[in-house]
């Protein structure tokens, strides 16, 4: 009795190889619901097979450092430096040597669920430290200093001290070894990795503010000025989280001390 479609549809979902006998069988099927679900292998393997090309590419800084003998590999990143509201985040994320995060990228070219997908995992097996900076501190000290500020904190909350720093597009004024990448979060794994750790954890933070401030919907835009927020910041005024340093801001808060 031959296989319905459902249910070796289910099977090739398990299927390694085209050369497995049951696939070869299931090329000659003339129902055209099998041949469809073959394509769709044929294709996810494709993809599969991109992703893995790119996530070699993507740890070239990587294995060149560990071929140095430098095991201990920190890639920092941070999420929230144009946002009106909120703090600034950053991540220092020490993959471990084996780690296989086919599919990775700078976290701003993921879906959400694939965001938190890698997040668990980045997590669950890998060293992370994570560094925050308020809107208070920022407006202290200015969003440049601030995000050095976040990154420098994230890394000294690593359980150890890394050898060597990949950095995205940033020189930190630390004595540790370290290499600026312009668009380091698309080219390194390991700042991809800090990219998605930082972008979670502010994202988790400010669906936490939007229930203590529901006027600016930012559980929608994470403080950054979209139409609703501004709305929101004309009606209601900054709230304790808003960066008075930046504008709109910072003029509303002049006419509120008038």
């Amino acid at each position: 009795m031959s296989l319905s479609v459902s249910e070796i549809k289910k099977l090739l979902q398990t299927m390694q190889s085209e050369e497995d006998p049951q696939f070869q069988e299931w090329l000659n099927d003339p129902r055209k619901g099998v041949q469809q679900e073959i394509k769709k292998w044929y294709r996810l393997k494709e993809q599969k097979e991109k992703e893995r090309l790119q996530y070699r590419k993507m740890t070239a800084y990587e294995q060149d450092l560990l071929n140095k003998g430098i095991a201990s590999i920190a890639g920092v990143d941070e999420v929230g430096r144009g946002p009106l509201a909120g703090p600034v985040v950053a991540a220092a994320v020490i993959l471990p040597t084996d780690a296989e995060l086919t599919g990775i990228n700078d976290s701003k070219k993921l879906s959400k669920a694939k965001r938190e997908s890698f997040y668990k995992e980045i997590m669950e097996k890998a060293d992370v430290g994570i560094g925050i900076i308020e809107a208070s501190e920022i407006d202290a000290m200015n969003i440049y200093e601030a995000t050095k500020e976040a990154m420098k904190l994230a890394i000294s909350n690593l359980s150890q001290v890394p050898e060597h720093l990949l950095i995205d597009a940033m020189k930190l004024p630390l004595s540790i070894p370290q290499t600026a990448i312009i668009k380091g979060d698309s080219l390194s794994a390991s700042i991809a990795a800090a990219s998605i750790a930082a972008k979670v954890t502010r994202d988790k933070l400010m669906e936490q503010y939007a229930a203590q401030y529901p006027h600016y919907a930012f559980e929608k835009n994470m403080g950054y000025g979209t139409k609703e927020h501004l709305e929101g910041l004309e009606t209601y005024g900054p709230c304790p989280i808003h960066r008075n340093s930046f504008s709109p801001v910072k003029e509303m808060r002049r006419v509120q001390q008038r």
